[in-house]
């Protein structure tokens, strides 16, 4: 079971990030790649959690989201076509001295089955520089809809 795990930091306030993070509007894949419009179903959303289908290129999963923390939040894979077991995403934020803030992410990959378990071999080779990348394109969108 493939974890891996991401750091950034950004200009962008935790609040900021989070705002990305739960924007479920059209053009979600200008934040996130792996979520294309085509695939964004919201299920319910709160004022600290929601329920949401999302993917890309053939591969969806349905993930509750928990931002009640503004310092962690967690999104755990409900459903999908190949991830389950203990999938999931968690956010956590650090706000720095310099204003600036920490973004440390981790990824569970749990394949459900044997093209999930074939992606999640895949994910724990070759999959942090694909996710690092990708990450990297997040923070920098979530800094660009932020400036002045």
């Amino acid at each position: 079971m493939p974890t891996i795990h991401l750091h950034a930091t950004t200009t962008a306030t935790p609040e900021q990030f989070i705002a990305g993070l739960t924007d479920f509007g059209p053009g979600r894949g200008e934040l996130f790649g792996n979520s294309t419009d085509d695939y964004l179903v919201v299920h319910s959303r709160g004022d600290h959690e929601a329920d949401v289908t999302e993917g890309s290129s053939g591969i969806w999963e349905r993930l509750r989201y928990d931002w009640s923390d503004p310092e962690h939040v967690v999104l755990t894979t409900t459903d999908s076509n190949i991830w389950g077991g203990r999938s999931g995403h968690t956010y956590d934020f650090t706000r720095q001295p310099d204003g600036t803030t920490a973004v440390d992410v981790t990824v569970v990959r749990e394949g459900k089955n044997l093209q999930g378990r074939l992606l999640g071999l895949f994910v724990g080779i070759l999959g942090r520089s694909v996710l690092t990348k990708a990450f990297a394109k997040t923070v920098k969108a979530i800094e660009d809809r932020n400036a002045p």
